[in-house]
């Protein structure tokens, strides 16, 4: 099967692809047998598609707490060549919030000793999927509290980065405040608008408690937010109120684009954009040009619970391919998850479909494969030809 991608992205993004390899080689050869055996998967592993950024017992690869110091500086290379410069820097804000939040939990929530392995700005894991090789098709994962995004390399040719998801916890933290532009951002789109726009925005009153499209690796026609985000049990919402919030894909609801005015539609891309932008640049620059392409009525901007930034709100800005959704609802403005997603090529999904049919996966690259085949197995059709001729 052909997989129509969306107009002018094609994916390609040699430079990071580059870095990617060559740095993960450059990590990968000074692990240890056991650290190789927790970070280097099959690229079929069903752990490659489980990017959940949330606190769990059972995460698989390699923290930085447990590189030295040459290797923590590849590892930071790893993360800069799939991030744009501010993009980085968020990353970097994210992690460092650890040392506070664990100093408030402390205070707040009782934590002892222990909250020092929970909440630790170094508890960020690496993982690699498939063989990392020219012309081979694998990936890599950092996964931590508040910072998880997945990049695949189909074929050493075409990259993905998504789902990329942040967070932030307290918001602000101080002077960190690696999500503070957009939600700043979200709020001035929503008190431009008219009150009739706002109206056809703001789709229920009540915030989900998380994303609408959870953490499932690819999003289907119809997508509804669970009742509670995991282990914050406080804060749920009803079986209606998760009908009223479903996201659907072919009929988002919300504000159309076409109801917007020129300055309005351009907030509203910038909006949508400033999330895909924390992404490697070469990328970054083709989803810009397709977002700008498109048409207006191909945009929807939707708005869920309060209207003030010290309540439970939500927002999603949507385009034919693309997905951001901002959720600060169970701590009414100190607890924000953020994710963008690519609707087709989340994981690398399609872009994999399409390689898969043109090439013989098992096999791996058809190039890598004729170069250890005998040419009377390989090209036994083009020698009977010739020696017809």
């Amino acid at each position: 099967m052909m997989v129509n991608t969306p107009q002018d992205m094609t994916y390609r993004a040699p430079g990071a692809i580059r870095d990617m390899l060559f740095t993960t080689w450059s990590l990968l050869n000074g692990f240890t047998a056991d650290q190789r055996a927790r970070a280097h998967f099959a690229f079929d592993d069903p752990r490659r598609v489980d990017w959940d950024f949330i606190p769990k017992p059972d995460r698989t690869g390699v923290a930085l707490a447990e590189l030295d110091r040459h290797q923590k500086t590849l590892a930071h290379t790893l993360l800069r060549s799939a991030l744009s410069l501010r993009g980085y820097s968020q990353a970097l804000a994210i992690m460092a919030t650890e040392n506070i939040l664990r100093e408030l939990e402390v205070v707040q929530r009782g934590f002892g000793a222990y909250a020092a392995d929970f909440r630790d700005p170094e508890a960020y894991l690496f993982s690699w999927f498939g063989r990392p090789g020219f012309e081979d098709t694998w990936g890599w994962r950092i996964i931590g509290h508040h910072l998880g995004f997945s990049c695949t390399v189909v074929g050493q040719e075409q990259l993905t980065v998504t789902p990329f998801a942040m967070g932030a916890q307290p918001f602000p933290a101080g002077v960190l405040n690696p999500l503070g532009e957009s939600q700043s951002r979200g709020f001035a789109l929503l008190h431009r608008l008219s009150p009739q726009q706002r109206e056809a925005a703001h789709i229920h009153p009540v915030a989900p408690a998380d994303f609408t499209t959870r953490q499932v690796p690819y999003v289907g026609e119809v997508e509804l937010p669970d009742h509670v985000d995991l282990g914050i049990e406080s804060y749920a919402i009803t079986d209606d109120d998760r009908w009223a919030l479903r996201f659907e894909r072919d009929a988002p609801s919300g504000l159309n684009g076409a109801q917007l005015s020129a300055d309005e539609l351009g907030l509203a891309r910038e909006l949508l954009l400033h999330f895909v932008e924390t992404g490697p640049d070469e990328l970054a620059a083709q989803y810009r040009a397709v977002v700008e392409a498109e048409p207006a009525e191909l945009l929807t901007f939707a708005w869920a619970g309060g209207l003030r930034p010290d309540t439970a709100y939500y927002f999603r800005v949507s385009t034919r391919s693309l997905l951001v959704e901002s959720d600060n609802a169970v701590a009414a403005g100190q607890h924000i998850h953020a994710v963008w997603r690519d609707l087709d090529n989340d994981l690398g999904h399609d872009l994999l479909l399409d390689h898969y049919a043109s090439n013989d996966h098992r096999r791996g690259s058809a190039h890598l494969h004729r170069r250890i085949t005998s040419s009377t197995e390989s090209d036994a059709d083009f020698i009977a030809a010739r020696r017809l001729r």
